[in-house]
């Protein structure tokens, strides 16, 4: 299998551009390299992998390939917040971008669109997890952009008949995330001997899977031939902010005096929670335990 990824120097992607090369598959790896992508990867000279630096929303020419996987966002909620305009070229004007010179490859040529969304685009649910035929309600401009992705993506399939498939992940967890997420800025705060930082009262709910059963939800898609189908891929492991905050205590056997409550974020959604029914169907499921697991 022959495969271009687009944001795989990132967190998700690197995993999979990982598992990939470890099954004898073939890699093409675009990445604009931004702030949150890694310089140096272990299979940076393995002859199955090639790295192309390139921003998705400007690349001119795909490579020939199978499947087309598309990790390339920016994807921290607050920095949407302050600034929209990454968020909607990358995201948006990326994956036109991207689908666009999918469309201009003869029928034959094509490669399957394989794109890597995200729980949030559902928005909050006080009870009950969303199902991959509810609507889509986000509430701030990172899960918009993506959720406007997503639109394109549909309307590409029905007018132009463009095979795709995509995946909406709950949090993602472990190694080699930048440490800007709650998880990842936890440990880099501990390690710091500085304290965690809690947005408002720490009661926000998320369902969080680690990344490597992400990437196997992902892969079992893919083993399945799957074509035009909308996944959720979650753990259903739901934690609020706290719970998760003094679980990662726990690992540096700290306690509540490390944490700090600042001041909560504009449009902070409640609680996320999804259905991961469907991809069970498939035979996978997360194989980490509920909880957090400790990777390191």
């Amino acid at each position: 299998m022959k495969y271009i990824v687009t944001g795989g120097r990132g967190f998700i992607g690197s995993h999979f551009v990982e598992e990939v090369i470890r099954r004898g598959d073939v890699v093409v790896d675009i990445d604009k390299m931004n702030y949150a992508s890694h310089e140096i990867l272990p299979w940076d000279e393995h002859p199955n992998y090639t790295f192309l630096k390139a921003d998705i929303s400007e690349i001119t020419h795909l490579p020939s390939c199978d499947i087309l996987v598309n990790f390339a966002a920016e994807s921290h909620v607050d920095n949407s917040i302050n600034d929209t305009d990454p968020f909607v070229k990358s995201n948006v004007l990326g994956v036109h971008n991207l689908l666009e010179l999918v469309r201009g490859k003869r029928s034959y040529a094509r490669p399957l669109f394989f794109h890597i969304s995200t729980d949030e685009v559902y928005g909050d649910r006080a009870k009950g997890s969303f199902k991959e035929s509810d609507k889509l309600t986000p509430s701030n401009p990172y899960s918009a952009t993506k959720a406007a992705a997503e639109m394109l993506i549909l309307a590409y399939a029905r007018t132009y008949e463009v095979d795709f498939v995509i995946t909406r992940s709950a949090n993602n967890y472990g190694p080699r995330q930048y440490e800007e997420k709650l998880i990842s800025k936890s440990i880099a705060s501990l390690k710091e001997n500085k304290k965690i930082p809690i947005h408002g009262d720490g009661s926000y709910i998320r369902d969080w899977t680690y990344v490597k059963d992400n990437v196997e939800g992902i892969l079992a898609i893919i083993d399945a031939g799957i074509k035009n189908e909308i996944y959720n891929i979650a753990a259903e492991n739901h934690m609020t902010n706290l719970e998760v905050a003094y679980s990662v205590l726990d690992w540096f056997d700290k306690d509540k005096n490390s944490l700090m409550f600042v001041e909560n974020r504009w449009g902070q959604d409640l609680r996320y929670s999804i259905s991961s029914e469907k991809i069970r169907d498939l035979g996978w499921f997360p194989r980490h335990p509920k909880g957090l697991y400790k990777w390191f």
